[in-house]
């Protein structure tokens, strides 16, 4: 077996070992800074300041039953969770974690595959996600998972279009879909950072991604006070774990994706080494999809199609155009 095969593998393993331990202790941090922000303790029985929480709900999640419902398409029903892991996970492969380190003098790429179409990817591979809602709500036989499987089909496909609409913009001063390419053109410090060139185009994709990772307020797949669990009502144990463990590490994808697209990625910054760079860019991300569960309410669908279709829409075909006449200028 050659050495990049060995070195591919390896890195797979890493990336997936690493996002499923983040995606489980997220679940805590999210707990702790949504009773910080609700004025409440959060976690605190298991362990110091409720760390061991996680462990806690891992047991529990791993020790509980696999129902499947009686009526249920077996097959799709158990499917639909593992697709939604493959897409979360998969959709990495191009993201660079890192800059280009020596270990052992070896030289390591910390990316999986280094293809010169990694944003392309990254959103295609992550679109291939709304399947899991939609074959878990139609496979289920319920109509609460049906109702939520209607509800992935409207916003995930609705916000796809415009988020991949909102990315040409800063790709059109870029010219490349490398995710590399892109890090490199703002290596000249923050003032060559894409967010102060694009600042509403990176406003639209992070509202965007919001939609599409389903997170508060465009939850409206599983919103608890209408639809009970929406698709994944039917859902218990390892298979529900599995949804969530996939939102999560889709989350740190998309952390990733907006720091290398509009915030210098692993470029150094200051005196701050790149590689912590990224990092707190990513915390700050991630706190901040946080903070927007905690702070704001429930949009309804309707509300939610109004913003994408005639407020983010033509504000990003604006944006298109702002920047191709400023280029052609």
């Amino acid at each position: 077996m050659s050495a990049f095969i060995i070195e591919t593998l390896i890195k797979i393993l890493v990336v997936v070992a690493v996002f499923s331990f983040l995606g489980g202790f997220t679940t805590y941090l999210e707990r702790k800074i949504l009773a910080f922000f609700q004025r409440r303790l959060g976690p605190v029985y298991v362990g110091p300041w409720g760390l061991f929480q996680v462990v806690a709900d891992g047991i529990k999640l791993f020790s509980k039953e696999d129902i499947v419902p009686q009526n249920a398409n077996k097959l799709i029903f158990t499917i639909a969770p593992i697709i939604a892991m493959m897409s979360a996970f998969i959709s990495m492969a191009p993201i660079p974690f890192f800059g280009d380190f020596t270990l052992f003098g070896y030289r390591i790429k910390p990316v999986i595959s280094d293809i010169n179409v990694g944003l392309l990817f990254f959103l295609a591979i992550g679109s291939v996600g709304i399947y899991a809602p939609l074959l878990a709500g139609l496979a289920s036989r319920s109509k609460y998972s049906l109702i939520g499987a209607a509800r992935a089909a409207i916003q995930l496909l609705s916000f796809e279009v415009v988020s991949t609409l909102t990315i040409l913009a800063p790709l059109m001063i870029v010219g490349s879909l490398s995710l590399i390419e892109i890090n490199n053109y703002q290596s000249g410090g923050i003032s060559n950072w894409l967010v102060f060139k694009q600042p509403l185009a990176f406003v639209l994709f992070l509202v965007a991604s919001y939609a599409e990772l389903n997170r508060t307020p465009f939850d409206l797949l599983e919103h608890e006070a209408e639809i009970v669990a929406g698709y994944a009502t039917e859902y218990s144990g390892l298979k529900w774990g599995m949804f969530f463990l996939a939102e999560y590490a889709h989350l740190f994808a998309f952390c990733f994706v907006i720091s290398l697209i509009f915030f210098g990625g692993y470029n150094p910054l200051w005196f701050i080494p790149g590689g912590i760079a990224i990092i707190l860019k990513v915390c700050f991300f991630v706190f901040l999809a946080m903070w927007a569960r905690a702070t704001f309410a429930h949009v309804r669908p309707d509300q939610l199609m109004h913003m994408c279709w005639k407020i983010m829409m033509p504000l990003a075909l604006i944006n298109i155009l702002i920047t191709g006449i400023a280029i052609l200028l």
